[in-house]
């Protein structure tokens, strides 16, 4: 069931503007053992929701890698997003919902606001952090902010830093956004058409060159104008824009770019030393978005890292795709470091 939380006083953003009020939505499964030791914080991605069920239905679940017979699961929307949380569609404090007005958010805010709401449901520790492409992001950040509460951390097809590859990504998205004229409508519905076109460009940053021609292959007799391909796009765009907000979309993609974990702390080397969790770093071998360098940067900095690589046929969304592989790799490092022992060891679960 979704749940709220409303932090009532002023909320500082990093920028130095003030959010007069923020509003959390967030999702639980399971419950918190007697030695409040089963922590499982899950970081979603950009479009993704609170309901970790929903979106990554192969990780999360009975007999599955989190499973909430033994873990207590927390997901919680991000600051920004369009489902729940206080973002573009939410109203300010003269009753105005914001649409392009919001403010910009960095991922530091997004962490700063969960961390609010870790201290709402009482929680002390953080068993397992977790989280992938943007969600690493944030699962990066809270380790560093908070080191002595978070215990294990995995990191999923992410980085340390967002890179001007893709910052480039995002800011072909926004211009595709910002060429619809509707944009700067104050309804719910500006700039659904610019954001179908931001999102046929994303994926082809989810994806790659490998995975369009086996997923959507051409045969010689198919009528050019409309190749699986070409289809295919279109179909991803209006879903997208059926579920998701423009402005949430636009306000996500640059705090994306906000993203480097060493800023204003000595640069990342000091930064990702900071950091006291065991972590897995998980890099899938075909990611055109975080490639092999962003994986080796994070493991040899991050003093209790070890690397791993998940083979994909669908590169950066591996991560949402290949359940069973990753969930071997987790339980590898369960095994290994000899995690989470008081609330099911991975040994005991089902294959």
């Amino acid at each position: 069931m979704l749940q709220k939380f409303i932090l009532e006083e002023p909320f500082m953003l990093e920028s130095g503007i003030q959010l007069p009020r923020v509003e959390i939505a967030f999702h639980t499964f399971g419950k918190l053992n007697t030695a409040a030791d089963n922590v499982v914080w899950i970081c979603h991605a950009l479009t993704a929701n609170a309901d970790v069920t929903d979106w990554w239905n192969g990780m999360a679940g009975k007999d599955k890698c989190f499973d909430p017979e033994k873990d207590f699961i927390v997901c919680a929307n991000v600051l920004g997003s369009c489902y729940g949380t206080t973002g573009p569609l939410s109203k300010d404090e003269k009753g105005s919902v914001y649409y392009d007005r919001f403010p910009n958010i960095t991922i530091r805010d997004m962490v700063r606001a969960h961390i609010a709401l870790r201290k709402h449901l009482g929680i002390e520790k953080i068993e397992v952090l977790t989280g992938g492409s943007i969600g690493s992001f944030q699962a990066i950040e809270w380790a560093i902010m908070e080191p002595d509460i978070i215990q294990n951390l995995i990191i999923i097809a992410g980085s340390a830093r967002g890179t001007s590859w893709t910052a480039g990504f995002n800011e072909a998205q926004r211009m595709a956004i910002r060429a619809d004229k509707s944009y700067s409508d104050k309804t719910p519905d500006g700039g659904k058409e610019g954001m179908k076109a931001a999102r046929a460009m994303a994926l082809l940053s989810y994806r790659n060159y490998e995975t369009y021609n086996k997923t959507q292959p051409i045969h010689p007799e198919d009528d050019y104008r409309k190749l699986k391909a070409i289809t295919y796009q279109q179909h991803q765009g209006e879903k997208l824009a059926r579920r998701f907000d423009a402005r949430s979309y636009y306000i996500l993609t640059q705090a994306f770019d906000s993203h480097h974990a060493g800023r204003s702390r000595g640069g990342l080397r000091k930064a990702l030393a900071t950091i006291q969790a065991k972590t897995l770093v998980i890099g899938i071998d075909t990611d055109i978005l975080f490639p092999r360098e962003d994986q080796e940067t994070m493991a040899k900095f991050i003093p209790k890292a070890e690397l791993q690589w998940l083979h994909s046929d669908f590169g950066h969304d591996g991560f949402l795709l290949e359940s069973e592989n990753l969930t071997k790799i987790i339980r590898n490092f369960w095994r290994k470091n000899n995690i989470n022992k008081s609330f099911g060891n991975p040994v005991s679960l089902k294959k």
